[in-house]
């Protein structure tokens, strides 16, 4: 080999996105209503299933104005109407007919479905701490376990993944299931991100089994 060019600048990588990758924006839904009991939770496969509160609307309203001259291949929600009714006004602006992907449901809450986990959060029921400090779901009676979340979380997102090679899709969720999703990406604690924010956006970018993220509850649209 010559000797190198002692002028050749070279700049710092810029990431791109690995061939055959798809990038998935994970966005969660927008706010739910609150849950109130004096009257009927609506549930949907033993899942509580609230529609969007009235913040949630402007917060998918807001999402489809920052996405409205992006490009995405494909929309994908959940069986839960939350996610329909967030992705809805993109879909919209888009002229995309949403995909439903059942494995990216929310995680089940057992016995704190219908707005009790809710409840005992805001009144720090002893076994929301103890479900922290062990950063399981299971903790609650009846409730999903971490294992078989990630499962099928880990299913939803490689058959998106595996449909839409060197693609850009919109993925609309929920909280446990962005938590879960980062976590396996991340190799982090189950719970380091749980917690994203009504209509955030993070990114995941799936090449094969190599899970890279790439951003994490941005509201700059909200």
């Amino acid at each position: 080999m010559g000797s190198p060019d002692v002028t050749t600048e070279y700049r710092q990588f810029r990431f791109q996105r690995p061939p055959g990758s798809t990038e998935l924006v994970l966005i969660r839904h927008g706010e739910s209503a609150p849950a109130r009991f004096d009257r009927a939770y609506p549930y949907r496969d033993g899942h509580g299933d609230p529609e969007l509160a009235p913040q949630g609307r402007e917060q998918a309203r807001r999402l489809a104005d920052r996405f409205a001259d992006d490009h995405f291949d494909a929309i994908y929600v959940t069986t839960l109407r939350r996610t329909a009714e967030t992705a809805q006004p993109l879909a919209d602006r888009l002229g995309i007919v949403p995909k439903v992907e059942p494995d990216l449901r929310e995680v089940h809450l057992g016995e704190w479905e219908g707005g009790l986990l809710r409840k005992h959060v805001a009144e720090e029921h002893p076994l929301v701490t103890e479900m922290n400090v062990k950063q399981r779901w299971d903790v609650i009676p009846g409730a999903e376990s971490t294992e078989h979340l990630a499962e099928r979380v880990g299913a939803g997102i490689r058959r998106i993944a595996g449909a839409h090679p060197d693609q850009r899709v919109a993925v609309v969720v929920h909280g446990g299931v962005i938590g879960q999703a980062l976590a396996m990406a991340t190799g982090s604690m189950p719970f380091a991100f749980i917690g994203a924010d009504n209509a955030s956006v993070s990114v995941l970018v799936v090449a094969g089994e190599q899970w890279i993220l790439r951003g994490y509850n941005d509201t700059s649209h909200l």
